[in-house]
């Protein structure tokens, strides 16, 4: 149970909230929340217990990272990259440890990465590039064998957090075969360089800047210890690549219900049928929403693979993406043009809550898998362009 990560989440939440509109103007990262999570212990949040982690469910991160985003979504947003590493790591059984053929050793080496996220470190994701997205398939990073280790090279944008982690997961091709998609975690430091590039619309506290990468790094950092396993991961977890968003977009969902109730009942405008009729709906599109994300979230941790955990999936990324922007527009309408001045939560968390969709799996792209499985189809298949 994770009844400690879940109270110190909402221990956490206020504190964000009142950082959160000076990162979001200054577009700077949210250092003091990091240090509390920290503190709190959520780095371990993911991590087995016998490795000295908390070992949360998917549906117990998923509880957490709502909270989180109530606060902050920015915060919840880096956090959740940080989760889906340590998430993917620890859930590789030793059935899926022997079933894809990872060696002793490469289970040992994941061990210590998780022990070290037990003890406070904490891992990014540098998987996007330009003109690629995240379809692992489409990369232009590649990597090498070198005497000892791994070469790596290319540039990766969307990076969030990129200039603050102890480390990298990076998606990469091989050199040799381009059809071998591998991932390594890849040290902060000399050969890796952070260019700054976001100014964004909404989440400007993220720091997703671009990535250069030209580094060399030990053996032991090839994740399972075998190259090739990057896309048969993304199809045994697709919850993590796909909808581990979702839950933050319930957050911030349900904080801007909450922003605009206080504006209202700040302004005296709680009598007006139309305004209550607002947040009324409001109230019940986040609630099926986020019931949505837990039923997906008790699958994951159930059936994960199957083929209908896999669709709930897809329906929780979708439904929690064009949730949180439809609410968000609906709540800085019923609050009017003075919620619309900078500064003010509700302008913020329009902002925040549009870049839901927009994460891969982006809405459309979840629709039209949905889509193809409703019509009978293979939606990893049967799609006009690779999912990964």
């Amino acid at each position: 149970m994770t009844v400690h990560a879940l109270e110190a989440a909402r221990r956490l939440a206020p504190r964000f909230a009142a950082r959160a509109e000076r990162h979001d103007r200054d577009g700077s990262f949210p250092v003091d929340d990091f240090a509390d999570l920290r503190q709190a212990g959520l780095f371990g949040l993911m991590v087995p217990r016998e490795l000295g982690g908390t070992g949360a469910t998917f549906a117990e991160y998923a509880a957490v990272a709502t909270e989180l985003a109530r606060g902050n979504g920015a915060t919840a947003l880096v956090f959740n990259m940080h989760a889906s590493v340590t998430g993917a790591l620890g859930a590789v059984t030793e059935e899926l440890a022997e079933a894809l053929g990872v060696p002793d050793e490469a289970l040992a080496a994941r061990d210590r990465l998780l022990r070290a996220a037990a003890e406070g470190s904490w891992y990014a994701v540098a998987m996007s590039e330009r003109g690629a997205g995240a379809r692992l398939s489409q990369l232009s990073t590649v990597y090498e064998p070198v005497e000892g280790g791994w070469h790596l090279k290319g540039s990766k944008t969307f990076c969030s957090g990129a200039g603050h982690p102890d480390g990298y997961l990076v998606a990469a091709r091989s050199a040799a075969d381009p059809a071998v998609v591998s991932q390594f975690l890849v040290p902060a430091g000399d050969g890796v360089t952070v260019e700054p590039t976001w100014d964004s619309l909404g989440m400007r506290a993220t720091s997703s800047h671009d990535l250069h990468l030209d580094v060399t790094v030990p053996a032991d950092r090839l994740l399972g210890g075998v190259e090739g396993l990057a896309l048969v991961v993304a199809q045994l977890m697709p919850h993590w690549l796909v909808a581990s968003y979702a839950a933050v977009y319930v957050g911030v969902a349900r904080a801007a219900v909450d922003a605009a109730a206080e504006h209202l009942n700040a302004r005296n405008l709680s009598g007006l049928p139309a305004v209550r009729a607002r947040l009324g709906r409001a109230d019940a599109a986040v609630a099926a929403a986020h019931l949505v994300v837990a039923e997906a979230a008790r699958r994951v941790d159930e059936a994960p693979g199957d083929e209908e955990t896999n669709r709930w999936v897809w329906r929780a990324k979708l439904l929690a993406g064009t949730t949180a922007a439809d609410v968000a527009a609906s709540m800085l309408e019923a609050a009017g043009t003075s919620a619309t001045r900078r500064g003010h939560p509700l302008e913020r968390l329009y902002r925040d809550a549009r870049c839901g969709s927009l994460h891969p799996a982006t809405s459309d792209v979840c629709a039209d898998w949905l889509g193809i499985a409703a019509l009978g189809g293979d939606p990893d298949r049967d799609g006009s362009t690779p999912r990964w």
